[in-house]
């Protein structure tokens, strides 16, 4: 069954969900990492997609979700901060573009970014596009048609909004806005002429049936960027004592994102830091083509330098 879905996918065919679902609870778990390796090999070049962010607003989030160190729901201790200033966060896009990393987005805590707060961080895009070379990206919330426009005149050319979850999950963690809300945001990015950046986090209590679920709304949606978080349990979230997400299905639900989304670029992102090197390597050889370089929004992430070393054992380009 493996063999006849994976030539039909390098034929430019596509996977159900039903044999997606069959594969990830059944398959030999070697074989389904090299067919998505193989498949990622077929559609994307050699060439990993390199990003990082910046906590670019910081805490006091009226949003609900379970898993977010930076809800207001919750105490857990975060540092908190209305607005990045311009010459910190120019120097963090400095740094960033010296160590290779090629994308950067500005992220912001709270629903949406409205009024003179947009209009701070478009300037500092514009500041960031006349002083460096990155590929700009922004992560602002649930925000309206014209404000999306606003970002891309200011020279965004990414928007990331994960769904986090599957729909038929999402309620279960959240209850102050919706999956529908998020697509309708993805949506009206995508009208305006932005690229979609646009995953999940996986290890919070949802079913393989749910992350494949998940998968194919991305698929629908025509996101071109997918990033698979890993849940780190925050102190004082309701999700703070969630048992561990195994090694084995980190690198199947990376392996079946790939059959479904064989041209997307699937990236680490939080989370991956506490994982083994043998186990981040072997996801990089079982779908991946993408890393989300540098520190978390309030976790701490992965070396720069060892990841440069990861990449080249796993046979990609340098940076």
């Amino acid at each position: 069954m493996l063999q006849e879905i994976k030539n039909r996918i390098l034929n430019g065919g596509e996977i159900t969900p039903d044999e997606a679902i069959d594969l990830a609870l059944h398959a030999n778990r070697p074989e389904l990492y090299a067919a998505a390796d193989e498949i990622r090999r077929k559609f994307c070049d050699r060439t990993l997609d390199s990003c990082s962010i910046i906590n670019a607003r910081s805490g006091h989030c009226p949003e609900n979700c379970k898993w977010c160190a930076q809800s207001a729901h919750y105490n857990t201790h975060i540092e908190t901060y209305d607005a990045i200033p311009e010459e910190e966060a120019m120097a963090m896009a400095r740094l960033h573009e010296s160590q290779g990393i090629k994308r950067l987005s500005l992220v912001t805590s709270g629903r949406s970014v409205r009024g003179d707060d947009l209009d701070y961080f478009c300037n500092l895009y514009r500041h960031m596009g006349r002083e460096t070379h990155l590929k700009l990206c922004a992560s602002m919330g649930l925000l309206k048609r014209e404000e999306l426009q606003k970002l891309k005149e200011a020279g965004v050319k990414r928007y990331h909004c994960n769904l986090e979850t599957a729909s038929s999950y999402f309620p279960e963690l959240c209850t102050t806005h919706t999956s529908e809300q998020k697509k309708e945001t993805i949506r009206m990015a995508q009208e305006v002429g932005l690229e979609i950046c646009s995953g999940g986090i996986i290890g919070m209590g949802e079913t393989m049936q749910q992350r494949v679920e998940l998968a194919f709304e991305l698929r629908e949606l025509g996101v071109c960027s997918v990033p698979v978080n890993i849940l780190s349990p925050i102190p004082g979230t309701p999700l703070e004592h969630t048992a561990p997400i195994g090694d084995e299905d980190i690198l199947v639900t990376i392996a079946i994102f790939r059959l479904v989304l064989p041209h997307a670029f699937i990236r680490f992102a939080g989370g991956r830091a506490r994982l083994s090197r043998a186990t981040q390597k072997q996801a990089l050889l079982a779908g991946l083509n993408g890393l989300l370089m540098g520190d978390m929004l309030t976790t701490l992430g992965s070396g720069v330098n060892d990841d440069k070393d990861l990449i080249a054992e796993a046979g990609y380009n340098p940076l």
